[in-house]
């Protein structure tokens, strides 16, 4: 797959759609340059290692490693022409290396030292951006290796050939996504993060036009006593600015459902909420509405407090860093409960057809609570 490249050195025979067919974007240099940099750093005798880009494009991770055993790999024909025209240091196969590959392919033995570097591509197929011009099939891919994202397959394709150390840059709700984190398992069994960035995915040529997502430049080793959820979970996350996050933060999940019930039909007075999934869905989506749909929560009106809150948290999401954009919508839970009201009186102002349904609170627009309340959640 196409994948790692500077925007200096873009594959240009792709058109756009197909670069988001097989989520092929470019890798700024001073990431690759970090990326190398962690290597350098946490591995001693890192020269005696074979590197291997499985997603190589044109080389641009390979060619910076010079006078190192460099063997780069990709379905794209073009793409090592090019590789090969650029770098006569390295070794090159246009092979699809999710389909039946494995060291002999490459002629390597189960006994050579191997570190995998490269940004594999990630296409999410189940994903609402840019759904229209992306592929359902891409590739051929092995049936233990075949998930919904590119980048996961890549992943678990690096533990299938019992690589010793990973180093590569992928999106962080890959690890701290519950559903991701069990496709990913069978390589979380066996690596645990050494050293790691956060950086954004605006960082990215013809990426991320709107709000950017966190993505991890990643250092793993190969270790049998992986890392767990819960490791994740409470781990502290630290960005390329050296601002330090965690996301083991109160959710919204823990107070109201996000998701509709199909055992539920509406009632005339019901109040209708659209389905809610990350901070950068919401960024994206609706959330009280009007008319029913698959998409429609009847809410517990018990819970219309809830509700409000992250109608209201929708009008702050431009202050949140970048890196906050893949949790859940997150709450100080106390501190909101003193001043729900507010939140109440905001949305009915903003929704005023809430107030035919039967609802009872008490009015209070001061707004400035609000604005307190996210500057001290969202550390402004």
């Amino acid at each position: 797959m196409v994948k790692g490249n500077t925007t200096n050195s873009v594959q240009q025979h792709l058109t756009y759609k197909e670069m988001t067919d097989l989520g092929c974007f470019y890798t700024p240099q001073k990431f690759v340059d970090n990326l190398i940099e962690k290597i350098k750093i946490n591995i001693p005798d890192f020269e005696k290692y074979y590197f291997l880009d499985s997603s190589s494009g044109y080389g641009t991770f390979l060619k910076s490693l010079k006078g190192l055993k460099t063997i780069g790999c990709d379905i794209d024909d073009i793409a090592i022409e090019k590789a090969i025209s650029e770098d006569s240091q390295s070794k090159y196969y246009c092979i699809n290396t999710l389909r039946g590959f494995n060291r002999r392919s490459i002629q390597l033995d189960n006994d050579d030292k191997i570190i995998v570097i490269g940004n594999p591509p990630y296409n999410d197929t189940t994903s609402k951006v840019k759904n229209d011009l992306k592929a359902t099939k891409p590739c051929e891919i092995d049936s233990d290796l075949k998930t919904r994202d590119l980048g996961i397959s890549f992943l678990l394709s690096y533990n299938k050939l019992s690589v010793d150390y990973v180093a590569v840059l992928h999106p962080l709700s890959y690890m701290i996504k519950k559903a991701n984190y069990e496709l990913l398992k069978p390589f979380y069994s066996n690596y645990t993060l050494v050293d790691h960035s956060i950086i954004s995915s605006q960082e990215f040529s013809m990426t991320s036009k709107t709000k950017g997502f966190p993505i991890i430049i990643a250092l793993y080793k190969r270790d049998h006593k992986g890392i767990s959820f819960q490791q994740i979970h409470d781990m502290q996350y630290k960005t390329i600015e050296n601002k330090t996050f965690t996301i083991s933060v109160d959710s919204i999940k823990n107070y109201i459902s996000k998701y509709p019930r199909k055992d539920k039909t509406p009632k005339e007075d019901d109040i209708l909420f659209f389905t809610m999934r990350d901070i950068n869905a919401l960024n994206r989506s609706r959330t009280f509405i009007q008319d029913y749909s698959d998409n429609a929560i009847i809410i517990d009106k018990s819970k219309l407090a809830y509700y409000c809150y992250v109608d209201v948290f929708k009008k702050y999401i431009g202050k949140l860093p970048y890196y906050y954009g893949n949790i859940d919508v997150f709450l100080n839970n106390e501190e909101f409960l003193s001043i729900q009201d507010v939140f109440i009186t905001n949305s009915v102002e903003r929704h005023p057809w809430l107030k035919e349904k039967n609802i009872k609170w008490k009015y209070n627009n001061d707004y400035s609570l609000i604005d307190e309340y996210f500057n001290k959640l969202f550390n402004l």
